[in-house]
């Protein structure tokens, strides 16, 4: 059973029509975003990060298609975040499987993959689990192997736990983040993740719990087979946002060098921290919109 809401954007006219896999399929929600009067012929998949939802990088899609109108992005929330359902296993492997099913839904492979962070590894299983085809995966700032659980994002968990709310408003969510340290760009976006429960106030939507699942499965799994032997008809495109750790010089180098011993794996740098859809967007955009989309970008290989 499916449930199809259409919906006008009022920024550019841009189609949202809005999906929910209810039964038989995966139920994640995912939106589609086309431009004006294009009939794409191509489809990317966007895989946002831990605590994100596929709006958080609707700027970012909407000028791409813009762009690119042969192309549609399908905004997928994956498994317990934004619109899609709280289920489990909460796991990388799970999500790449959800993943799946949406391609099953659409009828037709995604021609490209593009993952954030939590997003980017369960692309990669996506790719080690996909049947072969010619498709292209971007990796925004997410690192392909195991570690010790650290970083903003595992931070982050500690503050849903201390600030459980309600609140009062929104802006007082995003106080309460920004009390932890966090700037303000980060502490609007994760401000996201809260809505109104009637006289309750502002609650936060996500389970702090299930997040540490997830966190703690990504940080145990590695994926680098994936990057060092791309699978049949794969290109990987890795994005390392500059002022972020997330990818440290040993990763770096060891995408590099799967880069030069397949040809098939790339490595771009962008000026702009973790959050790069929305610290710095422009570039990003400027990398998929005026590359070349489903290969590497005109005039740039893997960087040695």
């Amino acid at each position: 059973m499916l449930a199809v809401f259409a919906e006008v954007d009022g920024g550019g006219g841009l189609r949202r029509p809005r999906r929910v896999l209810r039964y038989g399929m995966t139920p994640l929600h995912h939106d589609h975003l086309t431009a004006p009067g294009a009939a794409p012929s191509a489809t990317m998949l966007l895989l946002h990060g831990i605590y994100g939802a596929g709006r958080n990088w609707r700027t970012v899609a909407r000028r791409l298609v813009s762009a690119r109108p042969g192309w549609r992005v399908t905004l997928v929330d994956l498994r317990s975040h934004g619109r899609s359902p709280r289920l489990a296993p909460h796991t990388v492997a799970a999500c790449a499987t959800d993943v799946s099913g949406v391609e099953d839904h659409l009828g037709r492979a995604a021609d490209a993959v593009l993952g954030h962070s939590f997003g980017g590894k369960v692309a990669l299983l996506h790719a080690r689990r996909a049947a072969p085809a010619p498709r292209r995966y971007w990796i925004v700032d997410s690192a392909p192997g195991a570690g010790r659980p650290a970083g903003g994002a595992w931070r982050m968990l500690g503050v849903l736990r201390r600030r459980p709310g309600p609140f009062g408003s929104r802006a007082e969510a995003v106080a309460a983040v920004e009390a932890e340290g966090y700037s303000p760009v980060v502490a609007r976006w994760m401000a996201t993740n809260v809505r109104q429960d009637g006289w309750d106030g502002w609650v936060w939507r996500i389970d702090p719990d299930e997040m540490e699942g997830y966190l703690r499965d990504y940080f145990s799994v590695d994926a680098w087979d994936v990057v060092e032997e791309p699978p049949e008809g794969a290109v990987i495109h890795f994005v390392k946002a500059s002022a972020s750790s997330v990818l440290d010089a040993e990763a770096v180098a060891r995408i590099r060098g799967a880069g030069r011993g397949t040809g098939r794996v790339f490595l771009h740098e962008v000026e702009g921290g973790h959050w790069i859809n929305t610290e710095n967007p422009d570039a990003l955009v400027e990398l998929l919109a005026h590359g070349r989309l489903t290969g590497h970008v005109a005039g740039r290989g893997p960087r040695h």
